[in-house]
């Protein structure tokens, strides 16, 4: 028998594709109300105690808000913690909360592991998406088979116990310098009486998604030496690019701190280096 906790978007998917499978689950939400609701949907049994939800159950799954909220609810549910229950939390939390809390729970003699997800709802509900998974490599061993079908793929992230929970920030750190970046996009072609679907033709014959990975390498490598675009240059669109949202009036939510940091390392002497020098001082620490 399964325990999940957590009746958000994500969990409650969850739920209901595990029941799809077969399993027998029990459920519990901080707000009993969406917990019944899942559970009269699905035939999921719901409780009002999360150690009465996961008493008998030999995994427990945690789909919950941040660190506070697994170590709060974790605390509660212990008192009903079978001998050998595993518990495999989803939360996106810190990588040093995770750390401390596979410790603690060590400690105790209970397994926890975290497989933070780069999934939605919808995948959630199909078994699609990507979960991570790191820590002791017998248990990522022994768990990757009954965690491949809720998301589809599994991705070893090693065996660091944190090394899921870093990644997962780091890939949700990107979407959000990547949908900032759109709304300053959307934000600029408004001020050039640019519509939003013109602008947003631009990336039928322009992928900038294509340029990351060697991006990236050089960033990682040190390599400015050979610009394939100055930071002066770059630089120099910017202020373009702030000069029409001003006369427009419309503000930009991302393109000044990076027009301030650019100002930074050109003052440094980069001005003539790769753009991507812009990098080098958060690689170095």
């Amino acid at each position: 028998m399964i325990a999940f906790f957590g009746m958000g978007l994500l969990g409650s998917n969850f739920v209901r594709a595990l029941r799809r499978r077969g399993e027998e689950v029990q459920v519990w939400n901080r707000t009993h109300a969406k917990a019944e609701a899942v559970a009269t949907e699905t035939g999921a049994r719901a409780f009002a105690d999360p150690a009465e939800a996961v008493r008998g159950a030999h995994r427990l799954h945690l789909a919950l808000s941040d660190d506070a909220a697994v170590d709060a609810t974790l605390d509660r549910a212990s008192p009903g913690f079978a001998q050998g229950l595993v518990i495999v939390d989803h939360t996106t939390t810190t990588a040093s909360g995770v750390k401390a809390r596979i410790a603690e729970w060590r400690e105790r003699g209970v397994t926890y592991v975290h497989a933070p997800v780069f999934m939605g709802p919808k995948n959630a509900l199909e078994g699609t998406g990507v979960m991570l998974l790191s820590g002791e490599r017998e248990t990522v061993a022994r768990l990757r088979p009954v965690l491949e079908p809720m998301t589809g793929k599994v991705v070893d992230a090693g065996a660091k116990p944190e090394g899921a929970a870093a990644m997962k920030l780091l890939g949700n750190l990107f979407l959000m310098f990547v949908t900032t970046g759109l709304a300053d996009l959307l934000a600029l072609a408004k001020a050039m009486g640019v519509s939003a679907d013109e602008a947003a033709a631009l990336f039928g014959y322009f992928n900038p998604g294509a340029t990351v990975g060697a991006r990236l390498e050089r960033m990682v490598n040190g390599n400015h030496a050979e610009p394939s675009w100055e930071l002066g240059m770059a630089r120099k669109d910017a202020r373009l690019m702030e000069e029409e949202a001003a006369r427009a009036g419309v503000p930009l939510a991302v393109l000044p701190t990076i027009a301030k940091r650019m100002d930074e390392v050109i003052a440094q002497g980069h001005a003539h280096s790769d753009w991507t020098v812009l990098g080098k001082d958060g690689r170095s620490r």
